[in-house]
């Protein structure tokens, strides 16, 4: 299995001694710790997108340009870039370029996104959603591909002989399709034969698996290569905590938990699992030993299937704390987890792990 660190950079206070680090600070936390996890041997660092409530994450593509100039190795991600109210022309540029810059070490993650503030924010209608982000993602992919593009869609004006500047690095840039709960995202990655990304945050487990079994027969069902064919998981609403045993774990990180979790003005905080104790003897949040830790995470393999396990810190904590945890995971929980997977091995239809290679050298 791989391993991501997710940041959809929330900027909010600690709930229990009330103190916040200023928007920079924040910034610096984010490229500090794709830093550290690329010195730990994570595989991948993803920064979100949201234009609602308290998250400082409006700007993936400038955020992932500042990381890729202090990383060499670590892939880039995005969970995810919101689509559906972007111009696919302006995506393109701002992503190659960020490919660029970091030597062929991005992949896309896009999706409609789990709010519905963002689109009279930018002049959309929310019952368009879905037919906005199939038409962008149709575009995007065309632009990321072909050169020139021919374009007509029912959202913007035509496109003629259009090649967006730069061109990716990578001859092949690879798109996850991120999805909550809806089948209409996994059945856009099945039909593109894309990779799917499974939030695993707010449901328990069983809706998750419905989401995926539906994404894998669609996928076989449009015929494409097996081979090619993989799957992320988030970690929970509330990340990674990490204590000596699980029920100091609970004790330690359960009055944060609930009082973020019980918060009405965060977009998207509609988990069942308002208590401690639910959230992580039913729901996906990974708090608890590393052993403990290690074995949900392998109990949703088995469910999943999954080749990338993607978690996020618990950032109102201090940033010391936080740090902690990351080293923790990588030394006490990723040797635990044996899973197999090609994702960005050699045998990988899709990673051109030689550029890697290069930029190391």
């Amino acid at each position: 299995m791989r391993f991501q660190v997710l940041d959809i950079i929330p900027h909010q206070s600690d709930p229990i001694t009330g103190l916040q680090v200023d928007t920079a600070q924040r910034f610096e936390q984010v490229v500090q710790s794709a830093m550290r996890a690329e010195e730990l041997g994570f595989d991948s660092f993803s920064v979100g997108e949201r234009h609602a409530g308290a998250f400082n994450s409006s700007s993936p593509a400038v955020v992932l340009g500042a990381i890729a100039a202090r990383t060499k190795k670590i892939r880039l991600h995005t969970g995810v870039v919101v689509l559906s109210i972007l111009d696919p022309v302006r995506v393109a540029e701002d992503f190659a370029t960020v490919d660029q810059l970091s030597h062929g070490r991005l992949e896309l993650g896009i999706g409609k996104g789990n709010e519905v503030a963002h689109f009279p924010l930018f002049g959309r209608k929310v019952e368009d959603q879905w037919d906005l982000l199939e038409e962008n993602y149709e575009l995007l992919k065309a632009l990321f591909a072909d050169e020139p593009v021919n374009f007509t869609g029912r959202f913007r004006s035509e496109l003629e002989q259009v090649t967006t500047s730069p061109r990716p690095f990578q001859s092949r840039l690879r798109i996850w399709h991120g999805s909550a709960t809806s089948l209409r995202s996994a059945e856009l990655a099945a039909k593109h034969g894309d990779p799917l990304f499974s939030a695993n945050a707010i449901q328990p487990k069983e809706n998750y698996k419905v989401l995926i079994d539906h994404y894998k027969l669609a996928y076989a069902q449009a015929g494409h290569d097996p081979a090619a064919r993989y799957i992320g998981s988030g970690s929970g609403a509330g990340g990674v905590y990490l204590a000596d045993s699980t029920k100091a774990a609970i004790k330690e990180f359960g009055p944060v938990y609930e009082a973020l979790t019980n918060r009405r003005d965060v977009p998207g905080n509609n988990t069942p699992y308002r208590s401690i104790e639910h959230a992580v003897a039913e729901g996906p949040l990974l708090v608890g030993s590393p052993e403990f830790v290690a074995e949900k995470i392998l109990d949703y393999h088995q469910s999943f299937g999954h080749d990338l396990q993607s978690i996020s810190l618990p950032t109102t904590a201090p940033y010391a704390a936080q740090i902690e945890t990351l080293e923790r995971f990588a030394k006490e929980v990723i040797p635990l987890v044996k899973t197999e997977t090609t994702l960005w091995t050699e045998t990988d239809p899709q990673f051109n792990n030689t550029l890697e290679k290069e930029y190391a050298v």
